[in-house]
């Protein structure tokens, strides 16, 4: 159970491009951040503005990609880049936009990708925060049918299923099993657009960057031959056939599901606004920005309820400690001997578990008609797994002890009662020095903390 760590990039990289909204040409820069910084975007064209946080919050728009904003520092079409981001692996990233948008590239993350892997990626001290998924949640669209689900799974991955309006492309079906591939199967997936829709944002003047390098326009509908020319016109490219339905555009389809593979790119890059990675699998059903924020969203809502995970325990895994082998590193016996067994442990985390009874003798007096176990070993109960944590390291760990110095910001969320199992969780907040050691401990009935402290222990050689 090593715990993972956090990562950044290796360096700074600039990408220089147009706007799809405005035209203007446009440069973004990816910058390392500290630990635990998160995503971060700032409009470097813009004096005085706050820099924006890329969070769901701060979504105010979805309409034509998905644009967050803080005072007037407002950013549209992030999602490309973003998607690169989480799909790799980053977790804190200062960005750098010198304009009101994200250049559109090739309009795909397929350049975002390779600039990243090309500065790398570092390790930060702070550990990978994983939301983990452990029931079924969704949310819903009820005027346009759109759905995502994320299930329970051991990895993040994600299958998306759209069906569009249209006889020439009616539905499609993408899925990505395993992140590691997003650069080679998800990230050269570049936007589309159908005729009937981008004819009324070009003549709106809302679309002036866009072109058929940087994505694929979709004539699947006939229309009169002047509109046609019209749109080839705006396009800067020859006059077509308006009997010919198909495809209008420079490059071939990489993969004939190109569309769909798009979408699961926007909803990785909608995802990133959740603010943690996650381990679950996420099924979209005609996925599009708004949905995929409304989702990110109810994320943000679940991982404040939250906000520390349980472990998770099966009871069918052999231990890595059980009772006899917890008796031979501590010195506790009946009744304060208050871990049962050890079912995780890494350098610097470990988890262990008691079953609470209706025999605790602590129950007689505590109380006799409504038996709650006293608070005071709660939190002795993880000590002494901090404890089993700190000897395991030791050289002839049955020859220490550990003993309390000091503990600090206690907070007792509900009852202990018997039939609960408790869980716990202690990790050290730093290295051990001189025989000290701190430690940040929780404990878990089901899915929620009911206490948590901060102590500090002494480790001390037992006499002979």
């Amino acid at each position: 159970m090593d715990t993972e760590k956090q990562t950044t990039l290796g360096g700074s990289f600039t990408l220089f491009g147009k706007g799809l909204h405005t035209g203007l040409s446009l440069t973004v820069t990816f910058n390392p951040a500290p630990e635990n910084f998160g995503y971060k975007i700032q409009r470097i064209d813009l004096e005085g503005q706050p820099i924006v946080d890329a969070v769901a919050e701060n979504v105010v728009e979805t309409n034509r990609g998905t644009v967050v904003q803080s005072g007037e520092a407002r950013i549209s079409t992030i999602e490309h880049g973003m998607s690169a981001l989480y799909a790799l692996g980053i977790d804190n990233c200062l960005i750098q936009v010198n304009g009101p948008e994200f250049p559109i590239l090739d309009g795909a993350a397929d350049a975002y990708v390779k600039k990243i892997m090309s500065v790398g990626i570092v390790k930060q001290n702070a550990p990978k925060d994983y939301y983990i998924i452990r029931k079924k949640i969704e949310v819903r669209d009820e005027e346009n049918g759109s759905i995502i689900t994320i299930l329970p799974d051991e990895d993040f991955s994600i299958t998306a299923m759209c069906s569009f309006n249209s006889k020439f492309i009616s539905s499609q079906f993408a899925t990505l099993d395993n992140i590691s591939n997003y650069a080679t199967e998800i990230a050269p997936a570049r936007t589309f657009v159908f005729v009937r829709d981008v004819v009324p944002l070009l003549e709106a003047n809302l679309i002036k960057g866009g072109d058929l390098d940087n994505a694929i326009v979709i004539y699947e509908r006939q229309v009169e031959q002047d509109k046609l020319d019209k749109l080839a016109d705006l396009l800067h490219v020859p006059h077509i056939d308006a009997t010919k339905i198909g495809y209008i555009q420079h490059r071939p389809l990489q993969w004939d599901n190109e569309c769909t593979r798009h979408k699961l790119l926007d909803i990785i890059g909608d995802m990133a606004l959740i603010g943690k990675p996650i381990k679950g699998r996420i099924i979209a059903t005609r996925p599009g920005h708004s949905i995929n924020n409304k989702f990110a969203r109810q994320m943000r809502r679940e991982i404040r309820k939250h906000e520390v995970q349980a472990p998770i325990y099966d009871p069918n895994d052999k231990p890595l400690m059980d009772n006899v082998r917890i008796r031979q590193l501590l010195p506790h016996r009946y009744p304060m001997q208050l871990v049962d067994k050890v079912v995780a442990m890494g350098a610097t985390t470990i988890v262990g578990v008691k079953n609470v009874t209706a025999n605790e003798p602590f129950f007689q007096g505590h109380f006799p008609e409504e038996p709650v176990m006293p608070g005071v070993l709660q939190i002795e109960a993880m000590a002494q797994c901090g404890g089993l944590l700190v000897l395991s390291q030791l050289e002839e760990p049955e020859k220490w002890s550990t003993y309390f110095l000091k503990i600090d910001d206690v907070k007792f969320r509900r009852k202990v009662v018997p039939g609960d199992t408790l869980l716990f969780r202690v990790e050290l907040l730093g290295p051990v020095r001189h025989g000290i050691s701190s430690m940040k401990g929780y404990m878990f009935v089901g899915d929620n903390v009911v206490s948590e402290a901060t102590f500090t222990a002494q480790i001390i050689k037992n006499k002979e």
